[in-house]
């Protein structure tokens, strides 16, 4: 699987400073191949590679001098984004980012990681259990009592939980209206996807170059399930088959960006993704991971300001031309709005360092970046999951993630966490924000369905509005050890822990 750390989010409440230094008026982004060409002798001969975001003006002759630039420091030039003014870039020179920093026309410049190329997040949490022939009879058997249902809906509470199940006899979607999977990649010959997996806007994006050819989007292997099981979540087809999705009407794509070495997202693969989504038509994006190697990206860091540039620039890029993201507020049950939270996970493509972070200068991307919907996850009793990530002014909407600690479902596998679609034609079930970010995408996906016209911020805003206001809860001491596990702050419609509530599909299609 990608990785395992957890985390996550931000919302609309972003720093002024990182607006004002990030919100920068880009041109809608093109990419362009680099050609290859001999090196300065500025890195040594048997030097390891490091991969680097190099961000600059978008003009051409701005772009044409830090190319330039870029090669006499010994850097090669790996694909330009040159209306976004990103350029991906890989070097062997270990003074590479201090001196490209300095040239003429480069806003900001860092190592995208801390290993050498060639050398865990997702935010789902706990292993995977696979659904087993029993349970899928036992199931099956349940279903069958309930007119209409797929054969393993008895065990999908998360769809009742939001009236998903009834929304989908008003409006199931409209296949106009795709959510693309950034993610591990998405096994589309599952029969549960096939019927509404879209190819034409799925792609590779591992190493920042887009590969459409057939089949690339798909999981490395059967272990890279993560970005099926988001996929069936968001849109499994009501086909007499398997489970059902949030909106069963419309389509998904597949951006795959996890490295096959080391199943890392890194940032030029997310820049990539973010482009193609745009410069393809996608409606909306599902972001159920974190950027590594860093869990946080800290603005007094020229790397990790670099990567929160480039991706910043990707994302607000995709906005302009009309696509909404979501993204999973993590699994560390960590408070976003707090004064100071301690990182002990980054990097994870080296050796981890414990560092205390100050949660107004370091973000969590692309969830704390300006006009993503952060989501947080609930159980079956809509409380928010033990481990899922909040924060007042942080958490935009709650969303089912599953718990399988203290919110256990009547269903006939009784089992607190999501069903869905997994690679190689099977089922299992999942938990963590990874999960809930695709619940809220599928709604959002029924939103757009209705309103065709909604910009992203007015899709957001509707997301928020059909949410049911859920209070803070009275006592938040699961464990019964006498401790908070965590504090709620805010009142019954926006709060740290749902935001403006939990997503409802029934009332987004009404």
């Amino acid at each position: 699987m990608a990785h395992l750390p957890s985390r996550r989010r931000l919302a609309l409440a972003v720093p002024l400073a990182l607006s004002l230094t990030l919100s920068l008026g880009f041109l809608p982004a093109s990419a362009s191949a680099a050609t290859p060409r001999t090196q300065p002798a500025a890195e040594a001969a048997d030097a390891p590679e490091l991969a680097y975001v190099v961000n600059t003006r978008t003009d051409r002759r701005t772009i044409a001098s830090v190319k330039r630039a870029i090669w006499a420091a010994g850097g090669k030039v790996v694909v330009t984004y040159q209306r976004i003014g990103v350029i991906v870039v890989h070097s062997a020179n270990p003074d590479f980012g201090e001196q490209i920093r300095t040239a003429r026309g480069v806003q900001s410049a860092g190592a995208t990681r801390t290993a050498p190329l060639t050398a865990a997040g997702t935010t789902d949490e706990g292993a995977v259990e696979l659904l087993s022939k029993e349970q899928a009879a036992r199931t099956a058997r349940a279903s069958a009592a309930t007119d209409g249902s797929e054969p393993l809906e008895a065990d999908q509470w998360d769809l009742r939980a939001i009236g998903a199940d009834r929304a989908a006899k008003i409006n199931p979607g409209s296949s106009r209206v795709t959510v693309a999977v950034i993610d591990t990649g998405v096994d589309d010959t599952h029969p549960d996807l096939a019927p509404n997996f879209s190819a034409s806007q799925s792609a590779n994006c591992v190493g920042g170059v887009a590969d459409t050819r057939e089949g690339a989007w798909r999981p490395y292997t059967d272990d890279d399930y993560h970005g099926t099981h988001v996929a069936g979540e968001i849109a499994a087809a009501r086909n007499g088959i398997g489970v059902a999705g949030v909106a069963p009407g419309v389509k998904v794509s597949s951006i795959k960006v996890s490295d096959p070495d080391n199943g890392l997202f890194y940032p030029e693969n997310v820049v990539c993704a973010f482009v193609f989504a745009a410069d393809h038509g996608v409606e909306i994006t599902n972001n159920s991971y974190y950027i590594d190697p860093w869990l946080y990206n800290c603005m007094d860091d020229p790397d990790q300001r670099a990567i929160v540039d480039a991706v910043n620039r990707a994302q607000l890029y995709a906005q302009r031309k009309g696509t909404l993201h979501l993204a999973s507020a993590g699994n560390s049950n960590h408070d976003l709005a707090s004064d100071a939270i301690v990182d002990d996970t980054s990097p994870d493509d080296s050796t981890p360092v414990t560092r205390t972070i100050d949660p107004s200068e370091c973000f969590d991307l692309p969830t704390q970046l300006p006009g993503v919907v952060t989501v947080s996850a609930t159980g079956v009793d809509n409380v928010k999951s033990y481990y899922s990530t909040y924060g007042k002014g942080v958490v935009d909407v709650a969303a089912p993630g599953g718990d399988r600690r203290y919110q256990i479902p009547d269903t006939p596998s009784k089992n607190g966490r999501i069903l869905s679609t997994m690679p190689n034609n099977q089922y299992g079930f999942l938990q963590g924000t990874s999960m809930a970010a695709p619940h809220a995408a599928g709604v959002a996906a029924l939103l757009k369905s209705k309103y065709p016209w909604a910009s992203p911020a007015t899709l957001q805003l509707l997301l928020k509005v059909q949410a049911d206001d859920t209070a803070c809860p009275a006592s938040y001491d699961q464990d019964g050890d006498g401790v908070q596990d965590a504090v709620c702050e805010g009142g019954k419609r926006v709060n740290g822990f749902y935001g403006s509530g939990i997503v409802n599909a029934l009332r987004a299609v009404k």
